[in-house]
């Protein structure tokens, strides 16, 4: 007694098979993706917190400079007002960091200038007042610097009296 063996021992046809590695492929790269999604995701970093020095230049211009910055922040959320003191009757300058007329501007009363051209805020850089354009070569002027987060929630980062360039 012979036993004759076909060769018709196919397990699972090419389709299947195809339709299954692909459903593994896709399996490990979920449980990847959740492994690896916590890291990805960037840390909320907190309020921003700025320190500022001012001066005033003999030429008649005043400069505001970010001496230390927490993070760098997006030129379209940094403000800044000028502010005139109390008895001046004056009306207060505001404006973004990214206005046409304010960043890199040459020739307007307030510009700001950004040292690496990153298009961010950060530490180094600074805002120049042409002080007899603006009316603040008198003195007793106040810069409040403000960064706008994406929520909307406005942090003040400084408020420097200006001084006087004449």
């Amino acid at each position: 007694m012979r036993r004759d063996w076909t060769e018709d021992d196919e397990a699972v046809s090419p389709v299947i098979a195809t339709v299954l590695l692909m459903a593994i492929t896709v399996l490990l790269a979920s449980a990847v993706y959740l492994l690896v999604d916590d890291a990805i995701t960037t840390p909320d970093k907190g309020e921003p917190y700025a320190k500022m020095s001012v001066r005033a230049l003999d030429n008649g211009y005043q400069v505001v400079r970010f001496t230390d910055l927490s993070q760098n922040l997006y030129t379209s959320g940094v403000s800044f007002t000028l502010t005139p003191p109390a008895g001046i009757n004056a009306t207060s300058i505001t404006g973004y960091a990214n206005d046409a007329d304010v960043y890199g501007a040459v020739g307007e009363p307030v510009t700001f200038h950004d040292r690496d051209a990153s298009f961010t805020v950060n530490r180094g850089d600074y805002f120049v007042i042409n002080a007899s354009d603006t009316g603040t070569d008198v003195g007793g002027w106040t810069i409040y610097v403000r960064s706008i987060g994406p929520s909307g929630g406005v942090t003040e980062l400084a408020a420097l009296p200006l001084p006087a360039t004449e």
